[in-house]
């Protein structure tokens, strides 16, 4: 009989992190590997937000909090919400977590129950449907495919929505695709919502600020203000601020959601790290002169990948409209073989070739629920992008 739990078979390990692992033990054994499977910005945390860390540590600020969120910051998520997506939310309806993951898994720990289902569009971030699993929930998968512009169709939201439907997951701009919803495409999706009054809708809204070429960005509660009573309006300062290893994200929603959230975080981690929560405090409140110059630097970035990708026989590179990923399809290498004998038969087995004859690592798409496709991350310098698509390219090429 085993120690461990029943639960825990029904889950993986993030495939995004195994492959981060993989490449840093090759690294550490002295191969040249380029690393595009992190969902990280290189840059630095803005210098205010650093500063304002340290103002909290040298005032003492370092004791518990409240579980949730010490009130400054959960003012400062209220004057965000109004200011950039229109929405009114009153502190007793925030709750900030350790990253935005926390968040999600909060809710879904607080609102599932055996049999409940969660529709999950796919590609998806790897973690939504473990977390379901984990919760005890039900992930429907409902298919988002590269003619539709990896974005789901409102048929194929009604058609994955049963009785037993709880929730909603919807992420836009999308990790992994870089898929951004516009204000029609999302009124469309929300249209079929108000049709089943018995669904919530939990949105991730992690890449809010990293939208290119004027997609403007939008959120459900704000497009369809009838659904406002139940939708979790997630986010976070990861992405945006590069501020990953500071774990804040947060959520606005119904009170009874929000206390329900608080009850379980505080029999798990109790509250976030106080240092980061006053840091997060000046990223929401403080300048935000520095994401334009950051997302110009994402869209060469972007604009680079996608060029280089797309002269590949054999993939095809749409244009992302947001977050700093591209996800490209395969399909016209799968049945193709490696100079050392690999079968492409997958795009597992490529990923994996491709980092063990070529020195790349990147993700592969069943990790993400589509296939045959790959996700790389542009969130790294330029010359790292340019070495590492030619590599790409070469090991392409050499493939028979």
């Amino acid at each position: 009989m085993s120690f461990l739990s029943a639960t825990l078979s029904r889950v993986k390990p993030s495939p995004t992190i195994a492959m981060t692992n993989k490449a840093a033990e090759l690294r550490a054994a002295g191969r040249d590997v380029i690393g595009l499977s992190a969902g990280e910005p290189d840059f630095d945390t803005p210098q205010n937000i650093k500063d304002a860390a340290m103002r909290a540590i040298e005032a003492g600020k370092t004791k518990y909090t409240a579980v949730d969120g010490i009130p400054e910051l959960k003012a400062a998520i209220c004057a965000k919400l109004k200011r950039d997506n229109g929405l009114d939310y009153e502190p007793a309806q925030v709750s900030v977590g350790t990253g935005g993951k926390q968040i999600l898994y909060n809710a879904l720990m607080a609102t599932l129950n055996p049999g409940d289902e969660v529709v999950i569009p796919a590609p998806y971030w790897v973690s939504y449907p473990d977390m379901v699993l984990l919760a005890g929930g039900t992930p429907v998968i409902a298919e988002a495919t590269l003619e539709n512009a990896f974005k789901l169709t409102p048929e194929k939201l009604e058609a994955a929505i049963t009785p037993k439907t709880k929730w909603l997951i919807f992420n836009s701009p999308s990790n992994p695709t870089g898929a951004g919803y516009s204000r029609d495409e999302l009124k469309a999706l929300t249209d079929v919502l108000m049709r089943h009054p018995h669904v919530w809708v939990m949105t991730d809204d992690m890449y809010e600020h990293l939208a290119y070429d004027g997609f403007q960005f939008c959120t459900p509660a704000e497009v369809e203000p009838a659904l406002y009573d139940r939708t979790l309006t997630c986010n976070g300062v990861s992405k945006a601020y590069a501020m990953t290893g500071w774990r804040i994200g947060y959520a606005a929603g119904p009170k009874e959601l929000i206390a329900a959230m608080r009850k379980i975080q505080s029999q798990s981690t109790s509250n976030p790290c106080s240092i980061s929560q006053w840091a997060a405090v000046e990223a929401l409140n403080g300048p935000q002169d520095f994401l334009a110059p950051n997302n110009e630097m994402f869209v060469r970035r972007r604009d680079l990948v996608v060029k280089m990708l797309s002269q590949i026989d054999g993939i095809t590179c749409p244009t992302p409209e947001g977050a700093f990923y591209v996800y490209p399809s395969i399909a016209g290498l799968i049945g193709k073989t490696t100079p050392r004998g690999t079968l492409i038969d997958s795009d597992e087995a490529f990923a994996t070739a491709l980092l063990e004859e070529a020195d790349v690592a990147v993700v592969f798409g069943a990790a993400f629920g589509l296939s045959p496709n790959f996700r790389v991350s542009y969130a790294t310098s330029d010359e790292a992008l340019t070495t590492a698509c030619t590599r790409i390219q070469a090991f392409c090429a050499s493939l028979k």
